[in-house]
């Protein structure tokens, strides 16, 4: 008997399965039913997002590979995972509002944000260049649509093509980065890689630079950061809100995979880069958010800061540096996601609000909100003992305990630079002539500030959960 064709053992791949059949069966139901059906298939979408998260949770803890070892899933992937899905649910959710207006009822919308999470997930589990590159493409391929599907207005439209021209030249920057790296070390799977690096010489080194450039730009730190502010105000508020929580993790998954699974044997290279692209996202960050008055390209500036923090943890090289990454994420996507929940809300007399000053007095007008805004504000500052500070303390806590003393440093001076702008939103919700009240927030808006509001605020008080979830992740690629 001819074992030749055999299927590969399908079980660990399942969550991405189920994603792209369901997705398909969307597809059709949409194009049976049109875009009356938008808001039924949102629901369903979440459905689906919510039985891949369950399938994942069921994975058992050991590492398991599959499609001739191009796809992974060990502790690691299933921590990301799970971010991601949950990163995805959430902003489907807060889509409602924008979704409700006929004209932009789009059945697409939700299809897309499955089949972007499919992208992501399989991203996450890659371990070849194959499979990255799959994942990455299946991901942003979907972004790129998403992010212009508000067809009527100007600055969507722009964003989604801003968007497409530069992730293409990432694409194709990441492509000349594996193929040399392939050249050099003749296999694409990292565990073959890693051995190769060793005697690769310049092909190797070279290949490193530009793969990390085309996943700097994914994670947007500078200098690949340029799409990121544009993208962020162009693409309709709840969009924004999906690309700054789900695609951000999985980017920041494969990037700390590559480098500590396929390049361990040459880590002063790329600590080098990665301390490089940590300072500048951190530095860019914290001083080019002190103009902005449109509140959504300030979370754009935030996020890149963000990304630079999260990154010290990976400059560490160590397992503590990866634990450091893993709940720096987490907690980054609670602060976003639930700050997202409000600028989605931004709404008078049906009109959305993008400018700061549109706060003014919200901490009066709407005390609960304010409040909850106002200790999102904190967190992404860093102050304790929110949980802001505690992403802060573990990726720095990982750099002195690896030597790398100055980037410690400057984390810590670019974060008190940060605080600045977001203490200035505070001050305009608290101390600045209250504008008209807005609209009142929708319910499930309601429930993700809520949500997001208590595990910010609470986090300290027990959070060795989430701590011990990524420290065991963390090992499980050592």
């Amino acid at each position: 008997m001819n074992h030749a064709f055999a299927l590969p053992p399908l079980a660990p791949a399942m969550p991405e399965i189920v994603l792209a059949v369901g997705a398909l069966c969307l597809i059709v139901i949409g194009a049976y039913r049109g875009n009356r059906a938008t808001s039924a298939l949102s629901g369903f979408a979440v459905m689906l997002l919510i039985a891949a998260g369950v399938l994942v949770f069921l994975m058992p803890d050991e590492r398991v590979e599959t499609f001739g070892g191009s796809f992974v899933v060990d502790a690691y992937a299933r921590y990301f995972k799970l971010l991601a899905l949950v990163g995805s649910a959430v902003a489907i959710l807060m889509s409602g509002d924008f979704l409700d207006s006929p004209e932009r009822q789009r059945f697409e919308y939700p299809v897309l944000i499955v089949l972007s999470t499919t992208g992501m997930l399989m991203l996450i589990s890659a371990a070849d260049l194959i499979a990255l590159y799959l994942g990455l493409e299946l991901m942003s391929l979907a972004l790129y649509v998403v992010a212009a599907i508000d067809r009527d207005r100007v600055k969507s439209t722009e964003a989604g093509l801003k968007y497409f021209v530069l992730g293409a030249l990432s694409s194709g920057m990441l492509l000349y980065g594996a193929s040399l790296v392939y050249g050099s070390t003749g296999t694409v799977s990292f565990a073959g890689i890693a051995q190769g690096a060793a005697t690769g010489g310049l092909g190797v080194t070279f290949g490193l630079v530009f793969l990390l450039a085309g996943l700097c730009f994914k994670v947007s730190a500078v200098p690949f950061h340029m799409w990121t502010p544009d993208v962020y105000e162009g693409a309709p508020t709840p969009i924004t809100a999906f690309f700054a929580a789900a695609p951000k993790i999985a980017a920041m998954a494969v990037f700390v995979r590559l480098a500590v699974t396929a390049f361990p044997t040459i880590v002063p290279q790329w600590q080098q880069i990665v301390v490089f692209v940590s300072i500048a996202s951190m530095a860019l960050g914290s001083f080019a958010a002190i103009g902005q008055t449109n509140i959504k390209r300030l979370m754009a500036y935030s996020s890149i800061g963000h990304m630079g923090y999260a990154l010290i943890g990976l400059a560490a090289g160590t397992a503590e540096g990866v634990q450091g990454v893993m709940v720096y994420m987490a907690i980054y996507v609670a602060m976003t996601l639930g700050t997202f929940a409000v600028i989605i809300s931004m709404k008078r007399d049906g009109v959305a609000l993008e400018k700061i000053s549109d706060l003014s007095g919200l901490g009066w007008t709407k005390p609960g909100v304010g409040f909850l805004l106002a200790m999102m504000m904190f967190s992404l500052a860093g102050i304790p003992p929110l949980a802001g500070f505690f992403a802060k303390f573990y990726v720095f806590l990982a750099a002195v305990n690896a030597g790398l003393y100055t980037l410690a440093v400057i984390g810590v001076l670019t974060s008190v630079v940060g605080a600045y702008y977001y203490l200035a939103i505070v001050k305009v919700m608290y101390f600045d002539e209250p504008a008209p009240a807005l609209a009142p927030m929708r319910g499930e808006l309601g429930v993700v500030l809520a949500v997001t509001g208590v595990f910010v605020l609470l986090f300290w008080v027990w959070p060795a959960p989430l701590v011990d979830a990524a420290s065991a992740a963390a090992k499980s690629l050592f």
